[in-house]
């Protein structure tokens, strides 16, 4: 039996929800995660449309991009469209949950979906996140620093870009005297004890930091674990907004941006003057991308793709980058092939399904 919660849970590993911005409100924002799941129906918004198609399809979870609810509610009497969807949500035992600017940050995210339609290489993330490593320093018996190591490396410590299981190890003397109360590993009470030790030093995610401290007191053999933590200033690569990535051929910018319009079916593109150059560097940003209009110009990069840009916003460009608006709804069209591929990866047999309808408020004549 597959519950909502496990649905859930696969979506988190991929996506946590510590990793959303401050402003943001994802996660799940009506239903009991404890019931069997049926089926979930996944999407870019939940409306009044979705939640049908979601009882067509005997599905009782709703995966979305943008959170239904974003504002707080003072009452629930269906006077507007949120109030309206959440209502009949509820009367049918459809759970909602929004995986938003977590799916954002995260570098498998909407970002790389975006990159992949365009087959963009070496691709990395045009802001990285600062604040979000920690560094963990801890003292273990020679003989038993291997086993604390991996024990570290599988609570999520080590992971440095593409590399896993990164550490650096000095050997030492550590030194301690346990009182009538203590039942030392090595040594004898009320006796100072001398004893090899290796101090290993690891980073981790800091929103990992229960689950390593966790891991850190159930493999260490001290009875008293000594280690330190320290918040680092280092960004972290493989979380950030946005991303900077090549074309595999440089093209001309005319064609690039009809090449665009197709792949995303944007029935409108705005965009800023020609630079008459060929495109090979490319920015992106699924939805409002405008805030990484200086970082994309920093990457040197050609074109600077997002949508929800201003009028005077296009002015900064100063021709030193082409920026190309192609929509917010856009931009974002293809996170819910995200979820689809995190959760048939993790349970192959469980329905999913994409939702089959465009929820895009906007139209163009």
């Amino acid at each position: 039996m597959v519950l909502i919660q496990d649905i859930i849970n696969s979506i988190e590993d991929f996506a946590p929800p510590a990793l959303q911005e401050g402003y943001d409100n994802a996660g799940l924002q009506c239903g009991n995660s404890k019931l069997e799941a049926t089926g979930a129906l996944l999407c870019l918004d939940i409306t009044q449309a979705v939640i049908e198609e979601a009882i067509s399809k005997k599905c009782n979870l709703i995966i979305a991009h943008h959170p239904l609810i974003f504002s707080p509610l003072k009452k629930l009497t269906g006077n507007n469209y949120v109030e309206q969807v959440l209502i009949t949500a509820i009367k049918h035992d459809i759970a909602l949950y929004a995986c938003h600017t977590n799916a954002d940050n995260v570098l498998q995210g909407v970002n790389t979906k975006m990159a992949q339609k365009l087959g963009l290489i070496n691709t990395k993330v045009l802001q990285p996140k600062k604040g979000l490593l920690k560094k963990l320093v801890t003292f273990v018996p020679q003989k038993h620093t291997e086993t604390l190591r991996e024990a570290l490396f599988t609570a999520g410590c080590g992971q440095i870009g593409n590399y896993d299981s990164c550490s650096f190890n000095t050997e030492g003397t550590g030194t301690f005297k346990g009182n009538d109360n203590t039942k030392p590993f090595v040594g004898e009470k009320n006796k100072l004890q001398n004893e090899t030790e290796t101090r290993v030093e690891t980073i981790f995610e800091s929103y990992k930091e229960k689950q390593v401290i966790d891991a850190l007191i159930k493999a260490h053999p001290y009875e008293e674990v000594a280690y330190d933590i320290y918040t680092l200033d280092n960004k972290h690569p493989q979380i950030g907004s946005g991303l900077v990535g090549e074309l595999l051929h440089e093209v001309d910018e005319k064609d690039f941006l009809y090449s665009l319009k197709s792949i995303f079916k944007a029935n409108g593109i705005r965009h800023t003057v020609f630079l008459n150059k060929k495109v090979k560097k490319v920015a992106l940003c699924g939805g409002s991308g405008s805030f990484l209009l200086k970082d994309a110009i920093s990457a040197q990069a050609d074109v600077f793709i997002t949508g929800d840009f201003k009028y005077h916003q296009f002015f900064d460009a100063e021709n030193k980058v082409v920026i190309v608006d192609i929509g917010h709804y856009e931009t974002e069209q293809f996170t819910p092939e995200i979820f689809y591929e995190v959760i048939t990866k993790k349970m192959p047999t469980f329905a999913a399904y994409l939702s089959n309808l465009n929820t895009n408020p906007i139209n163009y004549l």
